[in-house]
């Protein structure tokens, strides 16, 4: 398959040791913890990071979710090895990306909420290596689709996407990558069935795009 076809897999907001064990057994590409977030019932604290980044296995990346996180919180996780990537999704804009950019290495990925083309537009200007594209900060529930018909850069896909619905996301808007966090739950807790069904669904729809 090429590398042009393949759509990578995040599972988010873990914050259990079962999750991280769940994570391990369906192989997404990316596993996700929301840091310091007292707001979101998934939030864990830093240090709680730090134990549960080691229990995941090699070749699964590591994303620390962070909403308006000091950017040498973020970079501490990145040098003890907790994280791989930074995920922002509050107010962080240029001048915080290049703080960070100064600090560490950490790839980032920016998140826009999307309600117009023109919030669109503005995501395409980031300089973050990736964007994410969702209906709001983990409100579960999916956005107009349509509007990310020409978007010219790779992003991530987020919102209200889980097994149900994750293959028609990518048939419409051949993501570079999804994400999915409520849409894997069960009763509030990270449900080992639906975070596999997820899986599958991508690897399945990928393997009909590159047919």
């Amino acid at each position: 398959m090429s590398d042009e076809r393949r759509v990578r897999v995040k599972l988010c907001g873990m914050f259990r040791p079962e999750d991280i064990d769940a994570v391990n057994e369906v192989r997404p590409d990316f596993v996700g913890f929301v840091v310091n977030f007292p707001r979101s019932r998934r939030s864990v604290a830093a240090r709680e990071v730090v134990g549960l980044s080691r229990r995941v296995e090699p070749g699964i990346c590591k994303v620390g979710v962070f909403v308006d996180e000091p950017a040498h919180t973020v970079a501490r996780l990145f040098e003890q090895g907790a994280i791989d990537v930074a995920q922002l999704h509050g107010h962080e804009d240029e001048h915080y990306l290049h703080l960070l950019r100064s600090l560490c290495p950490v790839p980032t990925v920016q998140a826009f909420k999307v309600r117009s083309a023109a919030d669109v537009a503005h995501a395409e200007t980031s300089t973050a290596n990736l964007v994410l594209l969702d209906n709001g900060q983990g409100t579960g529930h999916a956005f107009d689709w349509f509007l990310l018909q020409n978007v010219r850069r790779p992003f991530m896909l987020a919102g209200g996407l889980g097994p149900h619905n994750v293959a028609d996301a990518i048939r419409a808007v051949r993501p570079w990558a999804v994400d999915m966090s409520s849409g894997i739950e069960t009763d509030g807790l990270k449900d080992p069935r639906k975070m596999r069904d997820a899986v599958i669904a991508v690897r399945n729809v990928e393997r009909g795009l590159a047919s």
